[in-house]
């Protein structure tokens, strides 16, 4: 075997640079992009609406994730789709000199948002398809940490250069300079998944029109038909439900005004704990998290990650009851809450990988699951900000904490259709 194929059966080659790609667009058009029009003199309210529109189709990604179960290999639509994606941030830097700035470069962002989110469900086909359930287990804490590092470069250190560019070139050249400089770390994953990236399975291709459409009412109709699917649906919209609450308003809590009963805290006190001590915590949580399964095993670690993720949400009830101005006991409060998110939220990913996704369409099926996913986060999240105005901010937290016991009792009596890592592994040890 040479050295590339020996690489290329390594997931430790290609899974972190692979998610580390999955996770830059996004937070680049979250985050990045809102602070890029502010300094350009986009109005809040435009900035707020049409970042927020471009991004639909994270949400909406299972529409035409059965199209590329059609053609070519999953390889190569990552490969096409972070080309792609870097080719058209460097179109966003070369719009934002001129007169009509805001309006070329939304276009522009929407097209990265519909590559990322093509990027997003081929990466995931990818994986599954190459790595066994061991594996995946094993490698699915390396999912979340590789995404959040990339959530610390773009939203950290992008924008941090942007900030020291400013001085020496302006606004509109120091974000020409970052938005390139983003364009070529993409084109760059490109060319070394090119190479590295396992290829998957090949799909069967396509002759007609009608093929096509036959294909894709089964790919919707099988997942339907999958054992327990409706108990899984509700499930996993229940995983994120009470975080759909919190994660919305926890922010706005934390600037509110002492005698409004928020936290009184700067944006950049904000910005620190979240972006830098925030993130580290939910890294290191994710990677642990994956190790635990690996040991575990999914089925017996279920309830433990439901209540990693759900319980530290209670530190949100404390310091709304107790309103502390010591920054280390509310940063430390932080990174509790976002080390149990990271080490909770890979049994929700994997969960979805092994009970939902296996089949003839698992690239496709595991984009459903993660739409219907996003889908139980979106909800809550709509409805937080007039929950959180009708109760006050101390009783709201409580509030969050009684949305978590709905999925404690799901996850206590969850049925699995297929064998869990441990299980697979121990089938396969068995016949060897």
């Amino acid at each position: 075997m040479s050295q590339e194929q020996t690489k290329q059966t390594k997931p430790a080659f290609w899974v972190p640079t692979a998610y580390f790609a999955m996770g830059l667009p996004f937070v680049a058009i979250a985050q990045a992009s809102a602070l890029m029009y502010q300094g350009m003199g986009i109005s809040d309210a435009q900035i707020a609406f049409w970042t927020s529109l471009i991004m639909i189709p994270w949400t909406i990604k299972f529409l035409w994730s059965p199209v590329l179960e059609m053609f070519k290999s999953k390889k190569y639509f990552v490969v096409i789709s972070q080309f792609v994606t870097g080719i058209t941030f460097a179109l966003v830097a070369l719009s934002l000199p001129l007169n009509d700035f805001f309006t070329y470069s939304i276009a522009l962002l929407a097209i990265v948002a519909f590559s990322g989110a093509t990027n997003d469900v081929a990466t995931d086909g990818v994986y599954m398809d190459v790595l066994s359930p061991g594996l995946q287990a094993e490698y699915i804490g390396w999912q979340g940490a590789s995404y959040n590092i990339a959530k610390l470069l773009t939203a950290g250190g992008f924008v941090a250069l942007a900030g020291i560019l400013e001085k020496q070139l302006g606004v509109v050249n120091a974000w020409v300079a970052v938005m390139l400089g983003i364009a070529a770390v993409m084109a760059l994953l490109g060319l070394y998944h090119a190479r590295m990236l396992p290829k998957g399975q090949s799909a069967t291709e396509v002759t007609s029109l009608k093929e096509g459409f036959s294909t894709l009412w089964d790919v919707i109709k099988t997942f339907f038909e999958k054992k327990y699917i409706y108990l899984y649906i509700g499930f996993i919209i229940l995983f994120r439900f009470a975080e759909g609450f919190a994660i919305k308003i926890a922010p706005l809590f934390f600037k509110a005004a002492v005698a409004d009963g928020g936290l009184g805290l700067s944006l950049t006190e904000i910005g620190v704990i979240y972006g830098t001590f925030g993130t580290a915590a939910f890294v290191l949580g994710s990677l642990l998290g994956g190790y635990f399964i690996a040991w575990r095993g999914l089925k017996r670690a279920l309830l433990f990650l439901v209540a990693s993720f759900n319980i530290p949400f209670a530190v949100y009830a404390f310091l709304a009851a107790t309103q502390p101005d010591n920054l280390y006991i509310i940063g430390g409060a932080v990174v509790f809450e976002y080390f149990g998110y990271g080490f909770g939220f890979v049994g929700l990913i994997l969960f979805m990988m092994q009970q939902i996704a296996p089949g003839k369409y698992k690239m496709a099926h595991y984009a459903f699951a993660s739409g219907i996913m996003n889908l139980g986060f979106m909800i809550p999240s709509m409805l937080s900000g007039y929950i959180s105005d009708w109760l006050g901010y101390k009783i709201f937290f409580f509030w969050v904490l009684a949305a978590t016991i709905p999925v404690f009792i799901a996850a206590r009596f969850i049925p699995f259709a297929n064998p869990d890592n441990k299980e697979q592994k121990e089938i396969e040890e068995a016949n060897n």
